[in-house]
């Protein structure tokens, strides 16, 4: 009785919970890595929405999430609560919390090459506008990232890079961009991540 009194509470909160769910936000799977080696290539970026923005785009700007999982939905979902139009980032690159290991998450604003909304402070206007989004799923002040996701941002930034002519100084932290933050985190691998930057 007491078993089937709780299968049943069970299925109307499960119920519940799936009437108010938000939709899933579009985009897509760039690629999913689970071995280090495996490469997207420069093709698979462009196979967009829209055509590219060549114009628009000088820029590539480093994050992190700050939290130790997640996934485009959880984030999609946070950057509503604070009043954006969605998921700010165009890229996300997993940690095997929330989103696979390496696995590239391409978001809606690069599939309609739309701006981001991923930079504050007083320039925060031109970078959203005009620079690419890539965070990496994790709290880069506490742990470092995943040797997957360094070798998918190393593999996409060089990509964009080709793709978009942007120069290594254009390649940014954002804690580079926004003194009030510490993204990527005091683990990210400056020094190995600007040798693996196009000149």
């Amino acid at each position: 009785m007491v078993w089937s009194i709780f299968v049943a509470a069970m299925s109307m909160v499960s119920a519940l919970l799936a009437m108010h769910d938000p939709a899933p936000t579009s985009g897509f799977l760039l690629t999913n890595v689970d071995v280090i080696g495996r490469r997207p290539t420069g093709d698979s970026i462009l196979q967009i929405s829209k055509p590219l923005d060549r114009q628009r785009w000088t820029g590539i700007v480093i994050h992190d999430s700050g939290a130790p999982a997640g996934d485009a939905d959880s984030i999609h979902r946070e950057h509503l609560s604070l009043g954006y139009k969605g998921l700010g980032y165009h890229f996300l690159i997993g940690n095997g919390n929330g989103l696979g290991d390496g696995v590239v998450h391409v978001g809606f604003r690069w599939n309609e090459q739309l701006p981001g909304a991923h930079v504050l402070g007083p320039h925060a206007a031109h970078h959203n506008q005009h620079s690419i989004a890539i965070c990496l799923i994790g709290n880069g002040d506490r742990r470092p990232f995943t040797d997957n996701q360094l070798t998918q941002l190393a593999i996409l930034v060089g990509h964009l890079q080709q793709q978009l002519r942007i120069p290594a100084k254009n390649v940014r932290l954002h804690r580079d961009l926004n003194p009030q933050a510490s993204s990527p985190g005091r683990f990210f691998p400056v020094a190995n991540f600007q040798q693996q930057l196009l000149d």
